[in-house]
């Protein structure tokens, strides 16, 4: 157990740059997300939230969506998206296209948060807390990882195929490479099981209970 924990010490203590750099790229996409709905007109605003408005209607009717859909659909998404992480990592000239992903992981969030909060104030934190905090305590944390151990992996094939390294094998790294990103993966389903049976039930529970339709004025 020392062993491991010293490990994952080293590890982030020799790579801080990564982890700084890429959880900076986050942090600066949901700052774009969230300056995005300032800059939205009223027309596309109003047009958005009437797709939300519907939305909230759906869940406050008889037309629910089974919770195995649900769980099905979060944790496919996020399959792909760390299947993607993963084997962009394995292709040097994909690096640039994780650090997009990564940006637009924190745009998305930044975005839906600021929506929501910039159209229904109280009511809309309280929506956003419930139905996108939770699950995202552990995605989040998971998005980043897989990002760093991505251009990790990048910038160790660089340096063996252009250093002195070169006659080095890359079966070990590969394998540890690999083995983070199927755990990476289990933490994932974790996040789509918390986002299924606790933060849409909360979600629902809110709206059934003190929902008021807000029109746009």
């Amino acid at each position: 157990m020392y062993m491991k924990k010293s490990f994952v010490f080293d590890h982030v203590k020799d790579n801080m740059t990564i982890y700084i750099f890429m959880t900076t790229l986050f942090l600066t996409g949901i700052i774009f997300g969230a300056l995005t709905v300032n800059s939205m007109s009223f027309i596309q605003k109003q047009d958005l939230f009437f797709h939300l408005d519907q939305y909230f209607i759906q869940l406050n009717g008889d037309e629910t969506i089974a919770s195995k859909d649900i769980l099905k659909r979060s944790f496919f998404f996020h399959f792909k998206y760390l299947s993607l992480l993963f084997i962009l990592g394995l292709t040097i000239i994909g690096l640039p296209v994780v650090w997009v992903l990564i940006f637009i992981k924190g745009l998305v969030i930044g975005f839906s948060v600021g929506f929501i909060v910039n159209q229904l104030g109280s009511k809309g934190l309280l929506l956003a807390t419930l139905s996108i905090a939770p699950q995202n305590m552990i995605i989040i944390p998971v998005y980043i990882v897989a990002g760093c151990l991505s251009m990790i992996f990048s910038l160790t094939l660089l340096y063996k195929l252009f250093g002195r390294s070169v006659t080095h094998s890359i079966g070990r790294p590969f394998i540890q490479y690999t083995f983070i990103f199927i755990i990476l993966i289990i933490c994932a389903f974790g996040s789509s099981i918390i986002e299924t049976f606790i933060s849409n039930e909360a979600f629902k529970a809110v709206l059934k209970t003190s929902y008021v339709i807000i029109s746009i004025m």
